[in-house]
């Protein structure tokens, strides 16, 4: 193995590190097909990428190729990768979408699950994941336990999901535009389903328009166990954590109207003629104005608080779900402001709530 730098890549790769046995370049004509490429992106997190790499070359799995995009990370990940043993590139930082869409580029396989350096997947889960994989899948997804910086697990499964497969989140989406899914290293998507990233470039992540275009595309299988891990700490880019950060907010309403947007452009290729919900009126929308209205203190008006507990009812929730929004929402718009801000933050958090945790938020 050699670390060198070539000229035969994009500009923006400044180096790569190749291994010789049979992880071969795309363009490699005589390279055997893999099933499932894992791509691991990265920047700056050097502390936890070789645990993100061998919790996957651990499962040693035939059909299973890795690769590992550097997206100019500053600290010495790099050289951390470099020593690995596994195919990786280093490119100019340009955010995960583009870093990932390098990665794509790299390998053939007819599915990705695009790993976040910091996350981790759990021995067996790829042999679980390759045998539920077929040409009908456009998304399969498993929950993942949340853990903190230095591996201790701080909460159960995220989401809870029933084994199921079928195209029934296609409707939700419609009513809604959204659905409970996994964070990014808790999905596995078809290729054709990762080409959407190439004209989504109003967002630098790759948890956006692929999620809620999967249900149109094809199956979306649900796998009942846990088969990673995500990890918690104070760099998440989620930016949410003790303290509210009101430009993850503003960023997070802003990336769900321009997905909405590309959605509805490309659901007629799909046979989706219409139906799609405005962005403003979708629960998800109302639901980040509303925290955001806490966030800046902002007046919350009996209409804004009305449309979004309206939204709630009308979709298919839990009814108990259903009664503790709908009193979270109306407590966060009575609370004297800082108060109001102590709950949001809770409810923001990545570690597992209680009624008694909330109180003592506000306590």
């Amino acid at each position: 193995m050699t670390a060198r730098d070539t000229a035969a890549l994009p500009q923006e790769a400044s180096q790569v590190w190749d291994t010789s046995g049979s992880d071969r370049h795309a363009d490699d004509q005589n390279a055997p097909i893999f099933k499932l490429a894992i791509i691991i992106t990265c920047f700056n997190y050097s502390r936890y990428i070789r645990r993100a790499v061998e919790s996957v070359l651990s499962q040693r799995c035939s059909q299973c190729q890795v690769l590992v995009i550097d997206d100019g990370s500053t600290d010495d990940s790099w050289e951390v990768i470099c020593g690995l043993g596994v195919r990786a590139f280093r490119l100019a930082n340009g955010g995960q979408r583009r870093a990932c869409l390098f990665g794509l580029e790299q390998t053939r396989t007819p599915f990705v699950l695009f790993l976040d350096a910091d996350d981790e997947l759990l021995p067996g889960a790829l042999e679980v994941i390759v045998a539920n994989l077929d040409d009908g899948v456009a998304k399969l997804q498993f929950p993942l336990k949340r853990i903190d910086g230095d591996g201790n697990v701080i909460s159960g499964p995220m989401p809870e999901l029933k084994a199921s497969r079928g195209r029934e989140l296609a409707g939700r989406v419609l009513r809604t535009g959204a659905y409970a899914t996994p964070p990014t290293s808790g999905n596995v998507f078809r290729r054709d389903v990762c080409e959407l990233l190439k004209d989504a470039d109003y967002d630098r992540a790759v948890d956006g328009i692929i999620l809620f275009a999967a249900p149109f595309i094809g199956d979306v299988v649900s796998l009942p166990q846990t088969l990673g891990l995500y990890r918690v700490h104070d760099r998440n880019d989620s930016g949410f954590g003790d303290k509210l950060n009101t430009q993850a907010l503003r960023r997070d309403l802003e990336r769900f109207v321009k997905r909405t947007e590309h959605l509805r452009r490309i659901l007629p290729g799909y046979g989706y003629r219409s139906g799609l919900i405005p962005a403003e009126h979708a629960y998800f929308y109302r639901e980040r104005r509303l925290y955001l209205s806490v966030a800046e203190d902002e007046r919350i008006s009996l209409a804004s608080l009305s449309g979004l507990v309206w939204q709630l009812w009308r979709d298919k929730n839990p009814q108990r779900m259903k009664v503790s929004m709908t009193l979270f929402f109306t407590a966060l718009s009575l609370l004297p402001r800082e108060r109001a801000r102590r709950a949001l933050a809770y409810r923001l958090g990545a570690r597992t709530r209680s009624t008694r945790g909330l109180i003592r938020a506000l306590i």
